[in-house]
């Protein structure tokens, strides 16, 4: 029998890739790369053998669609961030029975939801980037699931949480789950992004206090409230693939059950408008 041993919420701002290399952002999200590497470090030591991704950057218009190839391995250039992703390499393997797993447990709930594994189909960096730095050596299969979600409803979206959940329950896989995604999501429009240092700025300081307030609440473990301002903070904030990706996760762990309290790994930090965390969700909160 599976488990759920592991679950977060992380960054995967393309910076982080310039970050590695030489020249004036150099190390300007070390903070951001070494959160996950502690992610990877406490997944590993809770026994996780998959990562199951949902990825922000998936946009899906009909369904829910879950990559569940064999394997993984090519060489990626973002066509949204070329200059900061590009010639990205990547090898790791996949979990195509998990993946089949979670599809019919959300068919089963009525939520339309296909599992494929086809060779040409690509993943998103919102899966590449947490892979980086979370499961360089590819030792940890992966499933990349969409979360980019442009007609789906947060109840949907909820029940396909709950269905992650019931999959790896069926499964024989241990799993670490993480929402790929930004909280607030209002990028700099590009005629003012140059002249705001939009790389290191948030784009709405009513965004930014709204970010904290959150972080606030996952730290006191305050779902309960969380949850009645998701979809309100979802709208107003412009959040990453309508927060699909969190609804998602905390369905995983029990929705108003949950009782974890957040920890945020490294800092709270502004990329192009955006507002990016790490933070850990602890399963022994999960109900």
């Amino acid at each position: 029998m599976g488990k759920l041993v592991f679950a977060a919420k992380v960054t995967h701002v393309p910076t982080m890739i310039i970050s590695e290399q030489e020249g004036p952002l150099k190390g300007t999200r070390q903070q951001a790369i070494e959160g996950h590497h502690e992610i990877a470090r406490r997944a590993r030591a809770a026994g996780a053998d998959t990562f199951v991704v949902i990825d922000t950057h998936w946009l899906v218009n009909a369904a829910y669609h879950i990559n569940a190839k064999p394997h993984f391995k090519g060489v990626f250039a973002s066509n949204e961030f070329p200059q900061f992703i590009a010639d990205m390499p990547f090898d790791f393997p996949g979990n195509p029975a998990l993946g089949d797993l979670i599809a019919q447990k959300a068919v089963a709930k009525g939520v339309y939801t296909l599992s494929h594994q086809i060779e040409s189909l690509d993943i998103e960096y919102g899966t590449l980037v947490p892979m980086r730095y979370m499961n360089p050596q590819g030792d940890l299969k992966v499933v990349s699931v969409s979360g980019w979600c442009a007609q789906h409803s947060h109840e949907a979206s909820r029940k396909l949480g709950e269905a992650i959940l019931e999959g790896i329950e069926a499964s024989d896989s241990n799993v670490a789950l993480l929402a790929s995604g930004s909280l607030s999501h209002q990028i700099w429009p590009n005629d003012i992004y140059a002249e705001n240092n939009g790389t290191f700025t948030i784009s709405s300081e009513f965004n930014r206090q709204v970010d904290l307030m959150v972080l606030d609440m996952w730290q006191r473990g305050d779902w309960q409230t969380f949850l009645k301002i998701l979809p309100d903070y979802a709208r107003h904030c412009s959040g990453e693939g309508d927060m699909h990706d969190t609804v998602m996760l905390l369905a995983a762990l029990g929705w108003d059950k949950y009782r974890g309290k957040g920890e945020v790994i490294g800092e709270y930090f502004p990329s192009s408008g955006t507002g990016q965390v790490n933070v850990v969700l602890p399963v022994e909160g999960a109900s």
